[in-house]
C-alpha cells in the first residue's frame, strides 16, 4: 500500500498552531499503570493495564509481527484482523480470526470500513468496551474519518502508529493531521507517546518532529483529566530498530 499523503505541499503552518496542536497531545496518567504487550522492539506497546470486560481487539495491518495480539489472546481476548497483503498471520492462536481485507473508507472485496467489520463479526454485541491497535502506513487517517463516533466510543483502548508527522509544517498535512486528533479526542486521550527510531527525527523551527509516532488513547472515564505523565521515555518503552535510540523531546509532554 502506497502512503495515503501522496502530494506534494508547498505552503506552511504558524509555528504557534503546530505547538498548540501538540500540546493537545500531552499524554495524561491513566487510572491504571502502563504494561508492555508485544516484543521488546517493534510491535511492542504500552496500554493501561485496564483489559477486564474488553471483549475484543480489531487490529489491522498484520505484516510480520503479531506479538502484541498474541499477548491480548494470552488475556482470553478475541482478536479480529485483517491485511490484504498477507494470507494469515505468522502467529497462531485459537483467539486470532482473520479476514483478507485491507481497512478503508468504503467496501468491497478487498477493502472494507471498520464499522462493516465490526458489525459483520460482532453482529449481537453492540456495547461490548474494545480495543483498537492500527498501524497501516499513512491510511489511518482515512479509516478514522469514516469511524462512526458510535463504534469510536465502545474502543476503551486505541493504539496508533502515525505517519509523516514530520511534516506538520505542511498545511495539507495539518489540515488532517488535527481533523483526525481532534475527533479522537473528543471522549479520548493520550496516555503514552513514543517515537519510533527508524528515522532520524528533524528539527523544525525548534520543535522535534518524528517521522513515525506510536500513540495510546484511553477513553476519559478511565483517564485523570488533569494529571499529566512526565515520564519519558517510560521504563518500559523500546527501541523500535537497532537504529540510534530517540528520546521524545519535551516539546511533546509537560
Amino acid at each position: 500500500m502506497g502512503s495515503f499523503f501522496d502530494f506534494s505541499v508547498t505552503s506552511r503552518v504558524e509555528k504557534e498552531n503546530v505547538l498548540k496542536l501538540i500540546e493537545l497531545l500531552h499524554p495524561k496518567i491513566s487510572n491504571k499503570p502502563l504494561i508492555r504487550l508485544g516484543p521488546a522492539r517493534d510491535g511492542g506497546y504500552l496500554i493501561p493495564d485496564d483489559l477486564e470486560g474488553i471483549s475484543a481487539c480489531f487490529s489491522p495491518g498484520v505484516d510480520l509481527e503479531s506479538g502484541f495480539e498474541y499477548n491480548l489472546a494470552e488475556h482470553g481476548i478475541n482478536v479480529y484482523m485483517c491485511d490484504y497483503t498477507v494470507e494469515k498471520p505468522k502467529l497462531y492462536h485459537p483467539n486470532f480470526h482473520f479476514i483478507k481485507k485491507h481497512l478503508s473508507s468504503k467496501n468491497n472485496d478487498q477493502f472494507m470500513t471498520i464499522d462493516t467489520w465490526v458489525n459483520e463479526v460482532l453482529p449481537n454485541d453492540k456495547s461490548s468496551d474494545l480495543i483498537l491497535q492500527m498501524d497501516i502506513e499513512g491510511f489511518e487517517f482515512e479509516c478514522i474519518f469514516s469511524l462512526s463516533q458510535s463504534l469510536l466510543n465502545r474502543f476503551r483502548i486505541i493504539v496508533i502508529e502515525f505517519h509523516e508527522i514530520h511534516r506538520l509544517f505542511d498545511k495539507s498535512y495539518f489540515k488532517f493531521f488535527k481533523a483526525a486528533i481532534e475527533k479522537l479526542l473528543e471522549n479520548h486521550s493520550v496516555v503514552h507517546i513514543h517515537p519510533n527510531n527508524i528515522k532520524t527525527p528533524k528539527k523544525i523551527n525548534g520543535i522535534e518532529l518524528y517521522h513515525f509516532m506510536e500513540f495510546t488513547f484511553v477513553r476519559n472515564d478511565h483517564v485523570k483529566l488533569e494529571s499529566f505523565s512526565k515520564e519519558f521515555p517510560n521504563h518500559l518503552d523500546r527501541d523500535n530498530t537497532f537504529n540510534k535510540g530517540v528520546i521524545l523531546s519535551n516539546n511533546w509532554f509537560r
